[in-house]
């Protein structure tokens, strides 16, 4: 559900590339000399930006104009701590794990270290 959004803000070049976008929009050329990047690294960060659909893109004579979707951005922020807040009672997704937290007894680094190991992990 999240994950594109997250696989592209996962990277540092690209969370530049938005936070630049967050203040102006900026031709490619414009972000390949503040970032003293060359064009195919440019593009194929914004590529990814484009498919999360976070970056927009307009053309203005040849040259290419990328402006950050602060709607989308928001609206999946939101949806995010939505999700965070939904109970997992809520998502048959995690039933299994719903179980397996149930059945926690709080002994699961004891049974992982033993006893020895998770007395000195634990000084």
């Amino acid at each position: 559900m999240f994950e594109t959004m997250f696989k592209a803000l996962g990277e540092p070049t690209r969370l530049k590339i938005l936070k630049l976008l967050a203040v102006k929009d900026l031709c490619v050329c414009d972000l390949e000399e503040i970032m003293q990047a060359s064009q195919p690294r440019i593009s194929q960060h914004l590529k990814v930006l484009k498919q999360a659909r976070l970056v927009n893109e307009r053309r203005e004579g040849q040259r290419r104009v990328c402006s950050l979707n602060r709607s989308l951005l928001n609206h999946n922020i939101n949806e995010f701590l939505n999700y965070l807040e939904e109970p997992l009672e809520n998502n048959p997704d995690l039933s299994e794990e719903l179980f397996r937290l149930q059945c926690l007894d709080g002994q699961s680094c004891l049974r992982k270290y033993g006893k020895a190991e998770h007395k000195q992990n634990t000084k």
